[in-house]
């Protein structure tokens, strides 16, 4: 049966995800009712994983705005400038449910996608990061879903020449059936469009630009990748739990070309080196759909295409298929009249099809033809800013007030401090990922100068600059799940310190926010509280959100994953001077900025040591963390700073473990706060980083700390074979450098090998 002779009836307009409502509305804006085609494009746009119909409302709370800001959320990606002429475009997405069935493709198009969002802008990928949560490794479905992720990242990544310089992995049983895979791309462009400074075009993208079909009579190109059956519906797949029927739905996964999408990397960046081309859009999620009509939208004009002479790699295809199609490495040009042939001459160099499938309108709609026959004619602006909004009901879930309800002092505190530290360091969660991270090319590029598992964030260099960048992904699940407010305000603050301990400025962050059903109302109290926490953040240390996704529906079988917000963090270094956090020459002396508190909840010693998720998580004073940061950062500018590291999961003796590990040297550590032993080594209290100086710049990091009101305690000195941390005369923890290095390295791998 053809598509226009399909007759839409009630299952139909609910197999595409649509309520009633949505129906009647779509009806009332047509004037009419839709044909099936028109349905399909309404049915993904108006989905949750395009429209953000359940989380708008909240998202506009975000700052988005600061002098650096040149382009913000509502863009492809967002921007900032960092000076000399130059900014930097960065952006996060989920491939969650693609990934949980198909876990190689499903993590390599995540790349291919947030890649093509950076170049759209006009900027040059530089840098790829991820964050990544399976269920426990002792399953051995959840190892082939976390060894199936990581080839794809890595198969996508190398074979595209972006290195992969930093990210995050964590285990819990809530991921299992539902994992996350949250993408980064970072990426480089010029502000004016003009050479300077001596960059060269191939190092820095051309210039700014944006996905607006300006020009009414403007010529619009599809270029790239045939066509074909593969990804169709793969927006409204993201938009509903998954079950027991999703490994049925492995069509709705992509599948990727990375040596193409380095293709269309080089020619899209080639031709904004003209004036030829007006506006430039990925065709992401919705294919087609989304390019035409969200490109048409933001500029207030339309299109009419004829997609009869769409690339097609099947035979048959039809205008559903074609326009819902989500096929990887394609995009849409808007190029002014005159330039076609010059602009298809590029393409065609670079081995890719071009083909001028229609022109800019003024009349606001998409017309969409096939073989002589108008197939869907639709307002753009109807489906792209004009979804459906839904103010959904919340209600603080009722497990809250058990969970947090945690009574410590009933817990039986381990003899063994030694042994709960060798657990704590072999724990998936903190142990090194070295498994992980060197199946990643992290050195194409030469521009990575401090490598993964060095320091806290990644530090790239900007060739011939004078300037570097830190970057990193962070967050807490767990801390969300026992308090959003609270887990959210950190996941903001333990971004910035990362990038903080690195000797950089944060400036910008991107977020990917993954959460349950939007339609329970226990999962929307989290994720209005998660942002709410967010927010307060961002605005007390003053940095931005530039861009950013919402991933809904992250359930397997009705069991919701923890809420958990994962924050990309943008920080600029004015001159190559950075930091690692291994310590480096014996005699240093190593000095906490800020203080030890009894703060277990949420703490992987509980979740390790006594299998538990619960209590409240660490309180968070936002001023006290700006002066935590504040002091660490003009301490490292002052070159004073030879080792910065953060202190958060698993608390001050993991902490002090990795610096010793990472450096290969001991340390003698003397604490003497009254608080319980398990509380003084395993407590993640917040705003603590740990730095080591030479003996006589002491003083002059006191005057740095008074200055900016933070507290700070030296509490030992670098040196011998063994991390040794006592109170008094009493040695909590002695262990060899070498017993920590070989559980901290070898865990996952370990994990990784078991038949």
């Amino acid at each position: 049966m053809k598509t226009s002779e399909i007759k839409i009836t009630d299952e139909i307009v609910a197999e595409h995800g649509l309520t009633k409502e949505e129906f009647d509305r779509i009806v009332k804006t047509l004037g009419r009712k839709p044909n099936i085609v028109e349905l399909g494009m309404y049915s993904v746009l108006w989905s949750e994983h395009c429209s953000y119909k359940s989380s708008k409302i909240y998202l506009k709370k975000f700052p988005t705005k600061s002098p650096r800001v040149l382009a913000g959320p509502g863009e492809n990606s967002g921007i900032v400038d960092i000076g000399g002429g130059l900014a930097i475009s960065m952006k996060i997405e989920s491939h969650n449910h693609p990934s949980a069935v198909e876990p190689y493709q499903g993590a390599a198009t995540g790349v291919g996608g947030i890649v093509r969002d950076i170049f759209t802008m006009g900027a040059r990928p530089i840098a790829g990061l991820n964050s990544l949560r399976f269920g426990p490794l002792s399953n051995p479905r959840n190892r082939y879903l976390f060894g199936g992720v990581v080839s794809g990242i890595a198969g996508y990544g190398n074979c595209l020449g972006l290195p992969t310089v930093a990210g995050e992995v964590y285990f819990d049983d809530c991921y299992t059936g539902n994992c996350l895979v949250n993408a980064m791309c970072v990426g480089i462009v010029r502000v004016d469009g003009k050479q300077d400074g001596g960059h060269e075009s191939t190092e820095i993208g051309p210039r700014i630009i944006t996905a607006a079909a300006h020009g009414p009579g403007n010529s619009v190109l599809y270029v790239g990748s045939s066509t074909g059956r593969d990804g169709i519906h793969g927006a409204t797949f993201a938009s509903v739990e998954l079950s027991e029927e999703s490994e049925s739905r492995r069509s709705n996964v992509q599948i990727g070309d990375p040596f193409t999408e380095k293709s269309l990397i080089e020619a899209c960046l080639e031709v904004l080196n003209t004036d030829w081309v007006v506006g430039m859009q990925d065709m992401g999620a919705a294919g087609l759909t989304c390019s035409t009509c969200e490109m048409s939208s933001k500029a207030g004009t339309g299109m009419d295409v004829d997609i009869t002479i769409v690339p097609q790699r099947e035979e048959g295809m039809t205008p559903y298929e074609i326009m819902l199609s989500e096929s990887q490495e394609r995009m849409l040009l808007v190029v002014k009249p005159g330039t076609e042939e010059k602009v298809k001459k590029i393409f065609n160099k670079w081995g890719l099809k071009c083909v001028n499938i229609g022109k800019v309108t003024d009349d606001g709609l998409v017309r969409v033809k096939m073989n002589g026959k108008v197939v869907a004619e639709v307002p753009a602006r109807s489906l792209a800013d004009e979804g459906p909004v839904c103010e959904r009901p919340f209600e603080k879930p009722d497990y809250l007030a058990k969970v947090q309800a945690l009574d410590l002092k009933k817990l039986k505190a381990p003899k063994d401090m030694n042994k709960v530290l060798l657990d704590l360091v072999s724990s998936p969660d903190i142990a090194n990922k070295k498994w992980v991270y060197e199946q990643y090319d992290h050195m194409v590029q030469t521009n990575t100068i401090v490598l993964p598992g060095a320091a806290d964030a990644a530090v790239l260099r900007l060739k011939d600059t004078g300037k570097a960048i830190s970057i990193t992904t962070d967050g807490n699940g767990e801390y969300c799940y026992l308090d959003p407010y609270v887990g959210g305000m950190i996941a903001v603050c333990e971004a910035a310190r990362n990038v903080v301990c690195t000797g950089a400025e944060p400036i910008a962050l991107t977020n990917c926010l993954n959460f349950g059903n939007p339609e329970k109302p226990e999962v929307m109290w989290q994720f209005k509280r998660t942002v709410e926490g967010m927010v307060d953040a961002c605005n007390a240390l003053n940095v931005p959100v530039i861009s950013g996704n919402v991933s809904f529906y992250n359930e397997n079988n009705g069991i919701a994953v923890y809420p958990t917000p994962v924050v990309g963090m943008l920080g600029l270094i004015e001159g190559h001077d950075h930091c690692t956090m291994d310590f480096k020459d014996k005699g240093d002396i190593i000095v906490l900025i800020g203080e030890n508190r009894e703060e277990l909840g949420g703490s992987q010693y509980l979740k390790i040591v006594h299998g538990k998720v619960a209590g409240k998580p660490p309180i968070l004073d936002l001023e006290h963390e700006r002066s935590i940061q504040q002091t660490c950062l003009e301490a490292i500018r002052s070159g004073i700073i030879k080792s910065a590291h953060d202190t958060s999961e698993g608390g001050l003796a993991v902490s002090l473990a990795e610096s010793c590990v990472t450096g290969g040297t001991g340390a003698m550590i003397s604490l003497v706060e009254d608080l319980g032993p398990e509380a003084l080594l395993f407590s993640e209290t917040q705003s603590r980083i740990i730095v080591s100086i030479s003996p006589e710049n002491l003083f002059k990091l006191e005057e740095i700390a008074l200055r900016h009101r933070a507290p700070i305690e030296v509490i030992g000195k670098v040196g011998g074979k063994s991390l040794i941390i006592n109170r008094g005369k009493k040695d909590l923890i002695d262990m060899a450098v070498t017993e920590l290095d070989g559980a901290y390295y070898g865990s996952i791998q370990r994990a990784m090998e078991v038949k």
